[in-house]
Parts: C-alpha cells; structure tokens; sequence
C-alpha cells in the first residue's frame, strides 16, 4: 500500500510538472485546455492517495 501511494504521489509530480510545460508552451491560449486537464488529473489523484491513507488508518496497514 505504501509502494502505491509513492507512485501515485511521483505521478502527482509529474503531472505538476506537464502542466508547468503546458503553461509556458501554450502562452495562455484559451483553445488548449491541457493545464485544465493536468489539474483535473491532479484532483483525482490526490482524491484516490486520500482514500488510500483512510483506508491503510482503519485497516492498521499505515500506522500513525
């Protein structure tokens, strides 16, 4: 469990750095919504490691 919330977090950074590309790239065009996507992708993998810490806390598998 702790191997696949590092994953996701290194793919959190990874998006965060497509998205930081994107913005340079892209000069603010309002046709491209690529940084939009990277956020919503951003959103929902901090949505799953949050489900994924709940559940590792209630099942004794992370230990606080």
């Amino acid at each position: 469990l702790k191997t696949i919330i590092f994953i996701l977090l290194i793919m959190v950074l990874i998006s965060l750095g497509s998205s930081l590309v994107f913005l340079f790239v892209d000069r603010g065009d309002p046709n491209k919504k690529r940084i939009l996507y990277g956020l919503g992708f951003r959103v929902t993998l901090g949505a799953i490691i949050l489900v994924l810490i709940i559940y590792g806390i209630s099942t004794g598998q992370l230990a606080m």
